[in-house]
């Protein structure tokens, strides 16, 4: 009977796990706004905690979408369009509050427009595309939400931290780069080699 039961419990919670990666994915987008206006309200204790709370968002639809098998395409696409708005609106503000410096904010937002840009060039050039995430632009992304917590933190708590946001800061510099230009030259080397492996599977 136990058995039964936990497996009739089984089969109505994987149902409902279908749908929960996709609300906590819009759920993380509904912060953005929130986000913002605390930031222009410079309180910063919030803003710190919703990024962070933002941040718990996105790992734990990645873990369920993983481990309920709950993927979707909808879900493909509202996860980096997620990560993107929360970091590219937290670097905008951030210099625009002049916490953090104005050319990394161009760094990491002229990154995304290369990736973007290089992305929308394939798709119109060969339909649906194959694009799996290098290793470098993981790091990248890392990189990113760690120097915008410290960023947060150093302006919330008055914490001089200042060589430790320089540090970071280089890092995101280097790794931005690297990830920008990894992309552009992979998919000039594919595509000058072999195009059709950029097709997406269209089973």
């Amino acid at each position: 009977m136990e058995i039964k039961k936990r497996s009739s419990v089984s089969t109505m919670v994987k149902p409902l796990m279908f749908y929960v990666p996709n609300l906590l994915t819009l759920a993380r987008i509904a912060m953005v706004p929130w986000l913002i206006v605390l930031l222009q309200r410079e309180e910063y204790t919030l803003s710190l905690l919703v990024f962070i709370t933002a941040g718990i968002t996105d790992a734990l639809d990645g873990y369920i979408a993983k481990r309920f098998n709950a993927s979707t395409n909808l879900g493909a696409i509202l996860d980096p369009l997620a990560d993107k708005a929360l970091l590219v609106s937290s670097y905008l503000m951030l210099s625009l509050l002049e916490i953090i410096p104005f050319w990394l904010m161009i760094v990491v937002v002229f990154r995304d427009i290369v990736i973007i840009g290089g992305y929308l060039i394939m798709f119109l050039l060969y339909g649906a595309i194959k694009m799996e995430p290098l290793k470098i632009s993981k790091v990248n992304t890392v990189s990113q939400i760690l120097f915008i917590i410290v960023a947060l933190a150093s302006a919330a708590f008055a914490f001089n931290i200042d060589l430790i946001l320089q540090l970071l800061g280089y890092g995101v510099l280097v790794t931005s780069v690297w990830s920008g230009s990894a992309y552009v030259f992979i998919w000039s080397l594919r595509t000058m080699d072999n195009p059709d492996q950029f097709k997406a599977d269209k089973e």
